[in-house]
């Protein structure tokens, strides 16, 4: 007589598909917080539905981003802490389609864990749903995967993709930019969501840091300043664009000032920045100097203070610098315009 076989099941393989639906019901009513009257269907539905309304728009063009939070995922998971990278992922996205001029509409996240903890997911997906809510768009689809042979057990990869609109006679592509403009910088809330694996090897191999200890010059732990959400700046820059012509924007993520900025000038020019105009926060003080990274290094790999750039005409910088303070801005002007023919920025002073 044969000896009876085992009976697989999915979880044998280390898939939990009641966790997968255990998170789902979880987040929902979350998730539906950021709805509006323009999305179609209930999460759980194949395909996410969304109206795309049109009033106000005479030439709609849809701006699209896709991005992830990168190694700051592993900051997230050395604190058990996942309630912020969601805002991360958000906040990037948003940015990357607003340099355009584009206003976001809706949200769609990729989850993919090792093993699939619905604590750990209704705690990311909440982020994910608060960073949609203060951005004014719809998270309205995702998928959450487990994928035990990809990924570690205890950790799991976040992405994300955004649509956003934008009228086409209003983009804001960086043609009409010419030699003299201004440019003004508006600060970070730390690293954001770039230079994780420089700051993590300063910060846990060379300095021998764990994420509760104090670092010089830091507020809070190593760990709460590095874990800092990324900042979003739509709602600020929806009302300067209001009240200026903003010619240029720029959000400075991975290659810092030095790479990002040159993206949108047009051919023959550069740009001058001060870096006397603001002066260096202490988290990227202390990888400075614990690191010993070259001034350069640092200009290329974190934003160093500034993650955002607003480029105006000379004639409208007062008035660009007084609409951003009616919004509770600390804005900085930290350079200009200027010819180059191989559209380079260069810098003056010195990071302190």
């Amino acid at each position: 007589m044969a000896e009876d076989k085992p009976k697989l099941t999915y979880r044998d393989a280390g898939v939990n598909i009641d966790a997968a639906d255990e998170a789902l019901s979880r987040v929902k009513e979350s998730v539906k917080r950021t709805f509006d009257e323009n999305v179609l269907e209930d999460i759980g539905s194949f395909g996410a539905m969304y109206r795309f309304n049109t009033d106000g728009l005479n030439e709609p063009v849809l701006v699209s981003s896709v991005d992830g939070v990168g190694t700051k995922l592993k900051l997230a998971f050395m604190m058990n802490k996942h309630d912020t990278v969601g805002i991360d992922l958000v906040s990037h996205c948003v940015n990357d389609i607003l340099v355009q001029g584009a206003r976001p509409l809706f949200f769609l996240d990729y989850l993919a864990f090792g093993r699939l903890d619905p604590l750990v997911v209704e705690s990311v997906i909440n982020g994910i749903a608060n960073g949609c809510r203060y951005a004014g768009c719809s998270l309205i689809g995702g998928e959450t995967a487990e994928m035990p042979d990809m990924y570690d057990h205890n950790e799991y990869d976040l992405a994300g993709t955004i649509v956003g609109a934008v009228d086409r006679s209003k983009i804001v592509d960086g043609s009409t930019i010419t030699d003299g403009d201004a440019i003004v910088g508006l600060r970070s809330t730390g690293l954001h969501t770039n230079g994780y694996s420089l700051a993590r090897k300063i910060c846990f191999e060379l300095a021998g840091l764990g994420v509760q200890d104090a670092a010089p010059g830091v507020d809070g732990t190593i760990g709460e300043a590095l874990l800092e959400p990324h900042r979003e700046y739509a709602r600020v820059m929806q009302i300067v664009q209001r009240i200026v012509r903003v010619k240029g924007m720029v959000h400075v993520t991975g290659g810092g000032i030095t790479d990002n900025l040159p993206r949108v000038l047009p051919d023959g020019l550069g740009a001058t920045i001060n870096l006397d105009a603001w002066e260096l926060p202490g988290i990227f003080r202390y990888l400075q100097t614990t690191g010993n990274v070259a001034q350069p290094e640092m200009l290329r790999t974190f934003n160093c203070g500034v993650g955002f750039l607003v480029i105006v005409s000379a004639a409208e910088l007062e008035k660009t610098l007084d609409a951003l303070r009616q919004a509770t801005e600390d804005p900085l002007v930290i350079g200009s315009v200027t010819s180059a023919p191989d559209g380079k920025v260069s810098y003056t002073g010195s990071l302190v």
